[in-house]
């Protein structure tokens, strides 16, 4: 989810959300626009590209309307504006004009920070906007649109929504909108299963559970599915890397510790721990560090260290599924 400053309005004289990544930005500008609408049925917006304003373009913009008119004025990837045109808003930001909303989309960053400094001081409203890499960011983010939307979804099926749509954001979004407004009750992973039975089978947490718990045949065609349904590479080896992490996590845990308590020092919620608990079984402090080690092999293969990043995949679930053995 977006996080916002402790100014939480919309209609803030500016406001600059910041980051990368483009749904939550989509939504910070429909956010605004539907403020100012609400308050002003005539608003007139104005959306603009870094190259379409120009010096002299925002005077122009945010002038005195003949009818007093309420204006919200975007403009996208701001950091790219030409150093003239930053030095106009530098000044638009000391005295912004009543009834008018300045949207700054800027990707953060060492470029342009002297506009968002700028902001900052002269006290806009910003909405952190980041990209979601880390799987637990994407877990967080769908329980809050469940949560938006009024619907109680278990851990279990956030998750198995997670592992099924993978890191598009538009598609997690769209995922969670639909099982909403299809499903009564609470939505479990039986429900995420029925609605997502092929991607979930093509999944990256799918290849890794099935390698993590030994079971050779069916990660690698679990692999296979992945890939040719466009899974990228990188997911699978970021999800072998998590898979195998979380168990060498878990062996070096003090014995007898509570499930409530592992979660707080591990990082993971408590159903994780126990799959993880059940995945375990088998595995070995050298299988661990050995699987380790195919991971990181397959990472540099799928990352332009190898020709084949598909074979490199391959040796690793099977390496991977032989440590998962070997205490066995």
């Amino acid at each position: 989810m977006a996080r916002k400053t402790a100014n939480d309005d919309p209609l803030a004289p500016v406001t600059i959300a910041v980051g990368q990544e483009d749904l939550l930005l989509e939504r910070e500008v429909q956010q605004v626009v539907a403020a100012a609408r609400a308050a002003d049925a005539d608003t007139d917006v104005r959306d603009l590209s870094s190259d379409q304003l120009q010096p002299g373009t925002l005077a122009e913009l945010t002038s005195p309307s003949l009818f007093s008119e309420r204006k919200v004025v975007v403009v996208r990837n701001s950091q790219d504006l030409s150093a003239d045109t930053i030095k106009d808003v530098k000044a638009y930001l000391g005295s912004p004009a009543e009834e008018i909303t300045l949207v700054l989309l800027h990707a953060g960053g060492a470029k342009g920070k002297g506009l968002l400094d700028a902001a900052r001081k002269a006290g806009a409203r910003e909405v952190a906007c980041p990209k979601m890499t880390k799987p637990a960011d994407r877990l967080a983010f769908v329980r809050g649109e469940f949560r938006a939307t009024g619907r109680s979804a278990t851990p279990e099926a956030c998750q198995a929504l997670v592992d099924a749509i993978g890191s598009d954001l538009r598609e997690l979004a769209s995922a969670c909108s639909q099982l909403a407004a299809d499903v009564e009750g609470t939505i479990d992973d039986a429900v995420v299963a029925r609605y997502y039975t092929g991607r979930a089978e093509a999944s990256s947490f799918t290849v890794a559970d099935r390698a993590v718990e030994g079971r050779a045949a069916e990660a690698l065609e679990a692999l296979r599915w992945a890939i040719a349904t466009g899974v990228a590479p990188v997911m699978i080896t970021s999800a072998l890397a998590q898979g195998v992490r979380a168990i060498g996590k878990l062996a070096s845990a003090p014995r007898g510790a509570r499930p409530g308590d592992l979660a707080r020092d591990l990082g993971m919620p408590p159903w994780k721990i126990d799959r993880v608990r059940q995945q375990m079984r088998g595995w070995s402090a050298d299988g661990v560090a050995t699987a380790l080690r195919a991971v990181a092999a397959a990472d540099a293969g799928v990352k332009g260290g190898g020709d084949d990043p598909e074979y490199a995949l391959e040796k690793a679930v099977v390496a991977i599924a032989r440590a998962a053995r070997s205490r066995r």
